[in-house]
């Protein structure tokens, strides 16, 4: 049986890691009953590397920190003006793998794009979302006791440089974009509210709660 009920956290600015051990522990200690959760988040400037990441696509991380995760895929940048979407889904109840979790990720940041006039597509043989050859939303999943964490980044406003630092995904030369060179949209909040419609559409809840940041903190 499908939830009726998603919580989305509003959680605002916040360092990597914290938030990372936030999501595997939310995994670890949650039941059939427990509601499953979005979280919107900006993070701190860092580079983040996937479990089978190679270190030759470290190019020159300088002063910005490297930290190995365990989500799927290779190395990628988080910054401020890049909106993440954390899903942490029980794929049981919902009756999808992964493959189909990555699908829904992809269409709800295209269908998004769409409504900006911005035409994008995903590629099969490399998860993310493209808009004229260049990346505009990287992907990164991990799944656990049956359960989905980690989840889409999508480039809205921000330093595009540190991506010159690395093979993004491990693509050499891999060119990076974002919302706002292409059509000047740059409110965190307008991306957030409108990766989380497209996101419900394919969950088909009843009800959604809106909380800012965790309980007891």
């Amino acid at each position: 049986m499908k939830q009726k009920s998603v919580i989305v956290r509003q959680l605002g600015r916040r360092s990597y890691e914290p938030i990372w051990h936030k999501m595997q522990s939310f995994t670890d200690t949650r039941d059939e009953h427990s509601h499953d959760e979005i979280w919107l988040v900006e993070h701190d400037p860092i580079f983040t590397q996937g479990q089978a990441g190679k270190a030759e696509h470290l190019l020159a991380p300088g002063n910005i920190p490297v930290l190995k995760v365990d989500r799927g895929g290779q190395v990628t940048y988080h910054g401020p003006g890049q909106q993440m979407m954390y899903v942490l889904f029980n794929l049981r109840r919902l009756n999808i793998g992964v493959r189909e979790l990555v699908t829904w990720l992809e269409e709800c940041i295209i269908d998004y794009l769409a409504e900006l006039n911005i035409q994008a597509y995903a590629k099969a043989d490399a998860p993310g979302v493209y808009v004229n050859d260049s990346k505009i939303a990287s992907l990164g999943l991990r799944v656990r006791r049956g359960c989905s964490f980690h989840g889409l980044a999508l480039n809205v406003n921000m330093d595009m440089d540190p991506f010159l630092r690395i093979n993004p995904c491990g693509y050499a030369g891999m060119n990076m974009v974002q919302t706002s060179d292409l059509n000047g949209l740059s409110n965190m909040k307008d991306v957030g509210d409108g990766l989380i419609k497209h996101m419900l559409l394919r969950l088909q809840v009843e009800h959604v709660e809106q909380i800012e940041g965790f309980e007891n903190e």
